[in-house]
């Protein structure tokens, strides 16, 4: 029987760590529409309400920009964003299968995308009714 050495024990535990922590990293950005409905509703307190959703993404807030101004309303087409004219896919899951399946985009879009319209950062409870919202569409 070889004896393993400290060295080769530790480089062996560091490879075995490092590949459950990439396995860790791949799955934590693999979510669901659902599943980022559940997070925002439960971080709220409340369930998702769509009609709230519908009308908080269709609506100005304070500038000339609505949700519903690069991503259409409903958000079932491709729409074009607003200053750049560049394409973005439809916005509802039901049309786009990529659509907030990914959860670092999901964060990194409604933080930026939130404060391009509304001059702030949506609320937990105002990102799960637009998400509920979302997934209302068929």
């Amino acid at each position: 029987m070889k004896k393993t050495s400290s060295k080769q024990l530790l480089l062996q535990t560091i490879t075995v760590l490092s590949a459950g922590v990439m396995c860790f990293h791949a799955s934590a950005a693999d979510t669901s529409p659902q599943a980022q409905l559940e997070k925002w509703a439960v971080t709220a307190g409340q369930p998702g309400n769509a009609t709230k959703g519908e009308k908080l993404f269709n609506q100005k807030h304070g500038d000339v920009w609505s949700c519903a101004s690069c991503h259409n309303s409903p958000p079932t087409t491709t729409g074009k964003h607003a200053s750049t004219s560049k394409p973005i896919k439809p916005l509802a899951p039901a049309f786009n299968a990529e659509a907030f399946t990914d959860t670092a985009k999901v964060d990194k879009w409604f933080k930026r995308n939130c404060r391009d319209v509304m001059k702030r950062e949506c609320t937990p409870t105002e990102k799960a009714d637009v998400l509920a919202y979302l997934l209302s569409l068929k």
